[in-house]
């Protein structure tokens, strides 16, 4: 490690919350409506056609979805202790580096900096064109999804505080959505013949491979619980405030998700859902007509683009942090008259801009699932680890349930990444080479650092 590296580790301890406090502006409710516009892109509007293909039950679905929710709860207990302990934005860059070494902090701050955010962003953009074209048909291709990054990007230049405005009234007006869509569900839509009551062959559905299947795209839905852990460091009492927003966050989607599911199945016939991809739109067209599939596109772009904006708020954290670290990057670390790191974001648009262009975030996508699920797995082993070799530090908050709920999360987090291995096995290995290729650049940049700081102690000598 690095002089700069320890330096910088250093001034992240718990003691200096008082400093953190009195330049944070991001307040609990702005915190946890980032976790929420993380969480709820299109996974839930398109992943039950595949299901109810082989669990043809509405109460086998709405379990697997309450299990993922739980799940992730079970991750952000975990998350909640670290981050209470180490309050420093960057997620899995800064706890990974705490917990086992500062090079395995670097090969997960280095996925996430460089593609880990921008190919959803991406992704992002282009489900929202795809949704937009429903109101806009005419609109030149990719002129929507570029638009919208840029324009959301510019959004966060301009600082947390216009940042924090526009990201609260986003998720709000996305929430407010989804529950209009509800109510209209149950109180326009015609009930279909589906029981969401327990019954005895309900039991073969949740023990049998395609739930456990299902279980990994829902999950993957479920992803960005995590989202307020890339920016402690710009939060309001984070120790206390980081858990909470977390906590809070998942619980409102688990309930959305549960709740939408729910509404898909009261209102569309089931052999009309299963295997088609637009469920949400099929349950529009039988709500409101034809013009039911306008307002569902309608209500997804407008989710899409407070979950942009939360992606293209916390993903630059990551840079931003490892700039204040290494000084190969430290121009990522410089921040604008009005708090943002203005490098940090630019360089993460144009990673996102570019993947558009070249349509070739999909393809990424594929190649970064498992090194997300390798670093959230090690995330969480973390907290066991820390219990047993580092009894001594300062936990403000303590994960609940633990040891229980860590090894759920790593349990499930285990099934998934063998599920990729066997599935999708070159897609991983290119995974595992995005992780070594990030730990040669670390070596790289310490062999650099330590060098320079050689020469300079030299020249002191003199």
């Amino acid at each position: 490690m690095t002089p700069e590296m320890r330096a910088n580790m250093a001034a992240s301890e718990p003691t200096w919350e008082g400093r953190l406090a009195s330049g944070s502006t991001v307040s609990l409710g702005v915190a946890a409506a980032i976790v929420v516009a993380d969480m709820v892109g299109v996974g839930v509007f398109t992943s039950l056609g595949f299901q109810v293909k082989d669990i043809p039950s509405g109460f086998a679905i709405l379990a697997l979805w309450i299990i993922g929710g739980i799940v992730a709860l079970c991750g952000v207990f975990s998350y909640g202790e670290l981050g209470a302990m180490f309050p420093r934005s960057s997620g899995e860059y800064n706890f990974l580096g705490r917990a086992f070494h500062p090079a395995f902090g670097f090969v997960a701050g280095f996925v996430s900096a460089t593609v880990g955010f921008a190919a959803p962003v991406a992704l992002a953009a282009m489900a929202l064109e795809q949704y937009g074209r429903a109101i806009a048909p005419n609109a030149p291709p990719l002129s929507l999804a570029v638009g919208i990054v840029w324009a959301v990007s510019l959004v966060q230049l301009t600082g947390v505080r216009h940042s924090s405005t526009f990201q609260m009234i986003a998720t709000i007006l996305k929430v407010v959505l989804i529950t209009a869509f509800l109510i209209a569900g149950f109180v326009v839509g015609t009930p279909q013949h589906i029981s969401f009551a327990p019954q005895v062959s309900d039991l073969g559905y949740i023990a049998s491979a395609p739930f456990a299947i299902g279980l990994v795209f829902v999950m993957y839905s479920f992803s960005g619980w995590n989202a307020a852990t890339y920016i402690i460091g710009e939060m309001r009492d984070a120790s206390q405030n980081l858990p909470r927003a977390m906590l809070s966050g998942t619980l409102i989607v688990l309930v959305l998700y549960v709740a939408l599911n729910a509404v898909f199945l009261h209102t569309a016939p089931i052999d009309k859902l299963a295997g088609q991809i637009d469920v949400a739109r099929i349950a529009g067209t039988y709500m409101f007509g034809e013009i039911g599939g306008r307002i569902v596109g309608a209500m997804i772009c407008i989710g899409l683009i407070s979950s942009i904006s939360a992606m293209m708020w916390i993903g630059p954290r990551v840079m931003m942090t490892m700039g204040e670290d290494i000084p190969a990057l430290q121009v990522f670390a410089r921040k604008s008259s009005q708090g943002a790191p203005a490098y940090a974001i630019l360089f993460q648009l144009a990673v996102a801009t570019l993947m558009l262009f070249t349509r070739s975030f999909e393809a990424v996508l594929d190649f970064i699932q498992f090194a997300l699920l390798f670093c959230s797995f090690f995330t969480v082993l973390g907290v066991i680890k820390l219990r047993i070799t580092r009894p001594d530090l300062p936990r403000p908050y303590r994960a609940w349930g633990y040891p229980v709920t860590p090894i759920i999360f790593l349990l499930v987090t285990l099934f998934m990444m063998y599920y990729l291995v066997v599935e999708r096995p070159l897609q991983s290995f290119f995974g595992a080479l995005i992780m070594i290729s990030g730990l040669l650049i670390y070596v790289v940049f310490r062999k650099r650092d330590d060098a320079g700081s050689a020469a300079i102690a030299s020249a002191g000598r003199k």
